[in-house]
């Protein structure tokens, strides 16, 4: 019987691993890199044990440190979690080796399964359809013709790991060659297999998944479909069961195909068999062998809980489940983000987080109060989750919930989340993989508070700094702040938001005046809490201020503002046309050099980041003027990376 188990992984799937370990009475053991010290995962467990280091490569990646980290917490079993090392074969024979019980299934079926285009050889063999690909294993000169065979558009796929690393659209034979060096470059890093392959790319598919389950007895089952077709760079950020696509007939066939493609490996464990569907017809996509990151919603319909399971079938028994489905149950993954500029992940400390509790509402997270956001791990918050009866009151009701959150910190997705939800086409169950391109980010990232609720709160905002600020005063603290012998003088705060700057201008005498709102009824209880009154509705503002930035809580949307200095500075030592690093990263590639003629839209730099590449690309025809980087050269957000001046 395991007794003590090491779990392979950080944030929210060590904190989820552990909550079931805690259940069934079983010690934990938690592995952290220098920048997680603080975090979660590390307090939670039993034992923690460090591994010297930063990026993944140097710590939750390394075999050797962490099988060193279960030998000194002397663990007897390891759960790898997902992501880093969970799908390797060579991570699960070193465990398996070393006496440790491996919760998982076997390394062979790790190693078929694993490898994209070894799994769809597989099923294939035994009749499963599967999405048209090219194994560019060995191909080199017939590479432009191959893909012209396959089709525009297509991906650039890696065979090993998942969540969207490793994947490139190409829509002309112009931009193959980059695509492949870069998912060859970015699989590397987050899964040290650099193997990719092309893969047709289908219209306007659904992403449907079926949960299967094996024990040691030889019995493999499902446990049914998820649906994962809202999307962002490939990766999944809402994910629902059961999918509002299947009747019970195709919910059967699909899940008998799953459960054979399971067998043909002796499956053990969790494991998820993928497909794409798309008018009728559903094609294998891969499988992947460990426990998904969705599996939250398969748990609240089917009433099980996966890892308890994944235990009991490690520790021998065979599973005695007859699984069924009750009512719909949604997630949605909250990510440190902005949608607006094409995702790029935000960086940053956590100051506050709160999600409501409520009847049917789970939350899954890997961050607390405190917690640092950091350019080294991905970077997802937290999972929200909501169960309901029907699928209308589980999308409302997580719409809801998440308007509620109390989020300060790094920008996120969950106005972009929100949106989704509450869209009459997501609603109405019209939803594919390319949902979010059809219906535009610009309209689903709108914020939403509009643009007069974030003057509202900018004007909350003044109010609130000119009480802190009496409260803090040592001198008169009841007196109203303002021009000496001059109360009534129009005082001006400035501040930035979504909506772009809003100056304030104001006076507190007997009452406030607000210049161009007139007279205002307002209650402020506190520097944290603003009530106003303004042309007959009335306004409730929570109000917190980090330094310059303040973030405004109310029932019409979150608002962030940075405060405008009061007496900024005129003077810039920087020189136009500079190329700036949107984010904290490494330097993976520089393209240019100085005194190059480049075009718009050319490639300069390519920054890695949160185990992502984004490349940098000209904003003007011109010429290179400096070149301020090299590749593995750390940089901070906002630093000066290329510079091009005219030609």
């Amino acid at each position: 019987m395991i007794r003590r188990i090491l779990v392979a992984n950080r944030g929210e799937i060590a904190r989820r691993v552990f909550r079931t370990c805690r259940e069934m009475t079983i010690e934990t053991v938690a592995i952290y890199s220098d920048p997680d010290s603080r975090e979660p995962h590390v307090s939670e467990a039993d034992r923690s044990v460090r591994l010297p280091g930063s990026s993944a490569t140097d710590t939750y990646l390394d075999i050797d440190a962490v099988m060193a980290a279960a030998k000194q917490s002397e663990a007897d079993g390891v759960h790898p979690g997902y992501g880093f090392l969970a799908e390797n074969a060579e991570f699960a024979r070193r465990v398996i080796s070393g006496g440790l019980a491996w919760i998982g299934p076997t390394p062979e079926a790790i190693e078929i399964m694993g490898s994209k285009l070894r799994s769809k050889e597989l099923v294939a063999l035994a009749g499963v359809p599967t999405v048209p690909s090219i194994d560019l294993t060995g191909v080199t000169d017939e590479l432009e013709s191959a893909a012209l065979d396959l089709g525009y558009p297509l991906l650039v796929k890696a065979s090993a790991g998942g969540g969207g690393k490793g994947m490139r659209i190409v829509d002309a034979p112009s931009g193959l060659a980059e695509a492949i060096v870069g998912a060859r470059r970015e699989s590397a890093s987050a899964f040290g297999d650099d193997t990719v392959f092309l893969e047709k790319y289908l219209a306007a598919p659904r992403h449907i998944e079926i949960q299967v389950f094996g024990d040691s007895q030889g019995r493999v089952i499902s446990l049914f479909e998820r649906e994962c077709s809202i999307q962002r760079r490939h990766q999944k950020i809402v994910e629902e069961a059961p999918s509002p696509a299947l009747d019970d007939h195709l919910r059967r066939r699909m899940g008998e195909t799953a459960v054979q493609a399971a067998q043909a490996v002796g499956y053990v464990g969790a494991g998820t068999v993928e497909f794409l569907f798309q008018d009728g017809d559903f094609f294998f996509l891969e499988m992947n062998t460990r426990l998904q990151v969705e599996h939250p919603v398969t748990e609240m319909t089917t009433g099980l809980d996966l890892v308890r399971l994944q235990i009991e079938v490690a520790n021998g028994k065979a599973l005695d489940i007859e699984p069924s489905i009750s009512g719909h149950a949604i997630e949605a993954r909250l990510y440190a983000e902005d949608p607006r500029h094409d995702f790029l992940p935000v960086t940053g400390k956590i100051h506050r987080f709160e999600v409501p509790a409520g009847p049917g509402v789970r939350v899954d997270s890997g961050v607390e109060d405190g917690s640092e956001v950091s350019v080294y791990y991905d970077p997802m918050l937290a999972k929200v989750i909501t169960h309901a009866a029907t699928r209308c009151e589980a999308a409302a009701i997580l719409a809801s919930i998440l308007r509620q959150s109390v989020i300060h910190g790094p920008t996120t997705n969950r106005d972009l989340l929100v949106r989704v939800l509450e869209h009459e086409e997501f609603v109405g169950g019209a939803v594919d993989t390319h949902f979010l391109d059809r219906i535009g980010i610009e309209e689903l990232a709108r914020p939403l508070a509009d643009e007069e609720t974030e003057h509202l709160a900018a004007v909350a905002a003044a109010l609130s700094d000119q009480v802190f600020e009496r409260t803090r005063s040592k001198v008169l603290p009841t007196v109203p702040s303002g021009w000496r012998n001059r109360p009534g003088y129009l005082q001006e705060r400035g501040f930035r938001g979504e909506h772009g700057p809003h100056v304030i201008r104001y006076s507190v005498t007997n009452h406030t005046v607000v210049e161009g709102l007139g007279d205002l009824e307002v209650t402020v209880s506190t520097p944290d809490l603003v009530e106003l009154s303004a042309a007959g509705a009335s306004h409730r503002f929570s109000v917190a201020r980090y330094d310059q930035i303040r973030h405004l809580d109310s029932d019409s949307g979150a608002v962030r503002l940075e405060e405008i200095p009061r007496f900024p500075s005129s003077v810039s030592a920087e020189a136009p046309g500079s190329l700036h690093a949107p984010m904290p990263g490494k330097v993976v590639r520089v393209e240019v050099d100085p005194g190059d003629e480049v075009a718009a839209g050319q490639v300069m730099v390519v920054l890695e980041a949160m185990k992502m590449e984004h490349t940098l690309r000209s904003p003007h025809d011109g010429t290179v003027v400096e070149v301020d980087c090299a590749p593995g050269d750390q940089v901070e957000a906002g630093a000066v990376l290329v510079v091009v001046g005219p030609r």
